[in-house]
């Protein structure tokens, strides 16, 4: 796509070579090597040969590095000055080339055997400079894009695994609250072991005191009182240091087991929670069966109260626009009623006692 190394087949005097290496220049600089042959004449042939030739025996021993692309140029002329690039032995040393090989022989119109051997024709030398390398500021432009590009999918997925892990830690039980439970187990049994342990000192000792108030004994007994007190001591310091064993032993075993009750926690939290989903939909259905119930009910109970029931039993409405008359007076004031029966409604104009006075 971007070959380091570009060897040229043309004229060092020519505008071919100018042209292609301004091209070069203004779109990728890259390492060219001119290989000088006469572009057109007796010689034109079998050095244009020699020069294709000669680039691909060059090997990695070589102190010349070996062209990763090649080009043959000339500018244009007639078909006498180009007729050395249709020779066979030109044609024959651009077909077995190993190198990829552009030919940019003379102008647009202007067709040589060679730009039918070759694997790429150019129409001019300036052409051929454009399809062998990229654009430069072009190729950085789209490396920059796809670097953004890059990294907005990298950041998004990060905050993605981000917010995965939150609400993960969200739904999982804190090491607290795992060790709650049987932290305060471990707490009611020791305080339970003490306590028993200085009530079974102190019921010892009054019993032991009974015995010595009942059997007068002599001093001595109280000497064995004190090794008893002794012995007792001994006894609350070893069951207050067992205790501290088995704590520690405790703490052990549940840091060992942590993620095991981690995971069966969540387990249980996933089943409780799709209990609690199961319950919830059938106690939603439930709720709307009876909301459904008392609202056919309420609507049975409007459309028996309503007054288009009472129409159909003989009453009427009476209105005066769309306020309903409920007094004689204000019928009598009113210049135009309106009747609603069971089957529509029935303008009747109003004649009061002032208007049959000026009649008369």
């Amino acid at each position: 796509a971007i070959p380091k190394v570009i060897g040229v087949v043309s004229s060092p005097r020519g505008a071919a070579i100018r042209d292609i290496l301004h091209r070069l220049r203004d779109r990728c600089p890259r390492h060219v090597l001119l290989w000088p042959v006469s572009v057109q004449g007796e010689n034109c042939a079998s050095e244009v040969a020699a020069a294709i030739d000669g680039f691909n025996r060059i090997d990695a021993r070589s102190s010349v590095p070996r062209p990763d692309l090649l080009i043959v140029a000339r500018g244009g002329g007639s078909i006498e000055e180009l007729i050395g690039f249709s020779e066979e032995n030109v044609v024959r040393a651009a077909h077995r080339s190993e190198i990829p090989l552009i030919s940019a022989v003379g102008h647009e119109t202007d067709t040589s055997l060679i730009d039918l051997a070759a694997d790429v024709r150019a129409p001019t030398p300036t052409a051929a400079a454009e399809l062998a390398v990229p654009v430069r500021s072009e190729l950085a432009a789209k490396a920059a894009s796809l670097a953004s590009r890059i990294i907005r999918g990298i950041n998004r997925s990060l905050a993605s695994r981000k917010q995965h892990h939150r609400n993960l830690s969200r739904a999982l039980p804190t090491s607290a609250s795992l060790i709650a439970l049987p932290q305060q187990r471990m707490d009611q049994v020791a305080a339970g072991l003490q306590f028993r342990l200085k009530s079974n000192v102190q019921n010892k000792r009054v019993r032991l005191a009974k015995i010595d108030a009942r059997l007068k004994l002599p001093p001595s007994l109280h000497v064995a009182m004190r090794r008893l007190d002794r012995a007792g001591d001994s006894l609350e310091r070893a069951m207050a240091s067992r205790l501290n064993r088995m704590a520690h032993r405790l703490e052990r075993a549940d840091r060992q087991a942590r993620p095991g009750l981690i995971a069966a926690s969540a387990s249980r939290k996933k089943t409780e929670l799709a209990n609690a989903a199961r319950s919830a939909e059938v106690a939603v259905r439930i709720r709307l069966r009876v909301l459904k119930d008392k609202l056919n009910a309420s609507g049975r109970l409007i459309e028996s109260l309503g007054y288009p029931q009472t129409l159909k039993r003989g009453f009427a409405v009476v209105r005066s626009g769309d306020q309903v008359v409920v007094r004689q007076a204000d019928a009598r004031r009113a210049e135009n009623l309106e009747i609603e029966f069971q089957d529509g409604r029935l303008p009747v104009a109003v004649r009061n006692s002032e208007s049959r006075r000026d009649a008369q």
